[in-house]
């Protein structure tokens, strides 16, 4: 189920004494958050709060929230999670939120009624993303994510198919 509010990081620390906050980001970086005018404090939206300045700084981003304008404001915002709204996000052809791709069935691209399990988890690595599919007994693989391996990610219908890598999994030729 896609939610129309997405996490996109979380407030660590505070910056200077103007009220600026340091997020780590839970998406590709500092730089998407600067696409963003509006984030929100809550998962549905209900607390909304400007974004009067964003800017990378190194693997953070540095915001100017409106309403924040001490160094205390500021701290009292510490651990707090910020969401983005979901049409307010522009991503790439064939790019998907993380979240989306959670809960996904994996499926063989040559024969789409095996399963091989579901998408529980993303690595993100230098090279490319890693997925962890675990089977229904429990066990985890890693799977690459790179594009002779992921052949086709449906959102809407909760599927990805793969060709695996001979080894990944167990029965794989």
């Amino acid at each position: 189920m896609r939610r129309d509010y997405l996490e996109v990081g979380k407030i660590v620390s505070t910056h200077g004494i103007k009220g600026e906050v340091r997020v780590d980001p839970w998406c590709d970086g500092p730089a998407f958050l600067k696409q963003f005018k509006t984030l929100y404090y809550d998962k549905n939206g209900a607390r909304p709060v400007a974004v009067k300045a964003c800017r990378p700084h190194s693997n953070i981003a540095i915001l100017k929230l409106e309403g924040v304008d001490t160094v205390e404001a500021a701290a009292a915002l510490r651990n707090k999670v910020l969401f983005m709204a979901r049409a307010d996000a522009s991503l790439p052809d064939n790019h998907f939120f993380i979240q989306d791709l959670i809960g996904c069935r994996v499926c063989d691209a040559d024969a789409p009624e095996k399963q091989y399990g579901v998408l529980t988890d993303v690595s993100t690595t230098g090279a490319n993303d890693v997925w962890h599919v675990t089977d229904d007994s429990g066990k985890e693989y890693l799977l690459p994510a790179i594009p002779p391996v992921v052949i086709d990610t449906d959102i809407d219908n909760e599927r990805i198919l793969i060709r695996p890598l001979k080894g990944i999994f167990d029965d794989a030729d």
